[in-house]
């Protein structure tokens, strides 16, 4: 195979998803670091995978990006196999890990400017630098930028050459709360275009913001994709129900909070019931929750 051929897939990969992954598997000295992931990424979208430290977010990704072997599975990225696929593919994705190594003696705008002869049709360095809160630092040196200012950078080589498929590795990592914002905005305008972008995070808010879809890694295993404000299923419909009586604080977990309400207005006829509030969990809650979910749950 020539470095400009497309790497061949199974069929059953065959599809227009921009990701379709089936049984990945990854082991270190035995330990199985992914351990038989499937996973599709819609074309246009942005998916962001949540988990905790370790649990196979960065792995599965350098996998997908070619850069990393896999010991099992099938794997499918914008029709190719990582594993082979030549410069015709790479052209097509776009990379900003968790550190790029993007140091060097040129200034901001040199640095843009050098690796933009690398694309046919690179964004312009001047909207480049806008896009990415770069503008007035445009003529410091790299080696002067602060940590946020060279993060920045990163994100600005990794969207350069208007790839079709984006990865961002925990992309506002370092980034001061302005610079977050102009960076969800970056990626708001990339979907618009119809960029697909897969993004891996701790910031549940980034991925509420952002993501249409949210994936939750826990141990090597995919343990739930939806939309976040759907994810966790049944687990979105316990509410906490809480209130005060003689003194102390009372609370119930239920699925049905209508039923507890009947019964503590009930046994309050003046209609008060003190300190009553009823919650149901948000993001994080669930989130938490399903990376505590046991393993034979899984």
């Amino acid at each position: 195979m020539t470095a400009t051929q497309t790497a061949p897939v199974p069929p059953v990969l065959q599809h227009d998803d921009a990701v379709r992954v089936r049984g990945l598997v990854k082991r270190y000295g035995g330990r199985a670091v992914v351990d038989g992931i499937d996973l599709d990424v819609r074309r246009g979208e942005v998916f962001a995978l949540l988990g905790p430290n370790g649990a196979g977010k960065t792995t599965t990704v350098e996998i997908l990006e070619g850069v990393r072997r896999r010991d099992g599975g099938d794997v499918a990225v914008l029709g190719a196999d990582p594993a082979h696929a030549g410069r015709a593919w790479r052209d097509r994705i776009g990379v900003v890990g968790q550190s790029t190594g993007a140091g060097n003696a040129l200034t901001v705008r040199e640095t843009l400017d050098h690796f933009a002869r690398y694309h046919a049709t690179p964004v312009p360095t001047g909207e480049l630098l806008a896009d990415v809160g770069l503008a007035e630092a445009a003529r410091q040196r790299v080696t002067a930028l602060s940590g946020g200012q060279r993060r920045r950078l990163e994100v600005a080589l990794g969207v350069q050459g208007r790839p079709e498929l984006l990865f961002l590795d925990e992309p506002t990592t370092g980034m001061d709360p302005v610079a977050r914002r102009q960076f969800w905005t970056l990626v708001e305008g990339l979907r618009d275009r119809g960029t697909t972008v897969l993004l891996t995070t701790h910031y549940l808010d980034e991925a509420a913001h952002l993501a249409d879809r949210v994936g939750v890694i826990s141990a090597g295993r995919l343990v739930d994709v939806a939309p976040p404000a759907e994810l966790g299923g049944a687990l979105r419909s316990e509410a906490t129900v809480r209130w005060t009586e003689d003194g102390a604080l009372r609370s119930v977990v239920t699925a049905e909070p209508a039923a507890v309400l009947r019964d503590l207005l009930a046994a309050h006829p003046a209609g008060e019931v003190p300190g009553l509030t009823v919650t149901r969990p948000g993001l994080e809650d669930v989130y938490l929750r399903l990376v505590a979910l046991p393993e034979e749950t899984r």
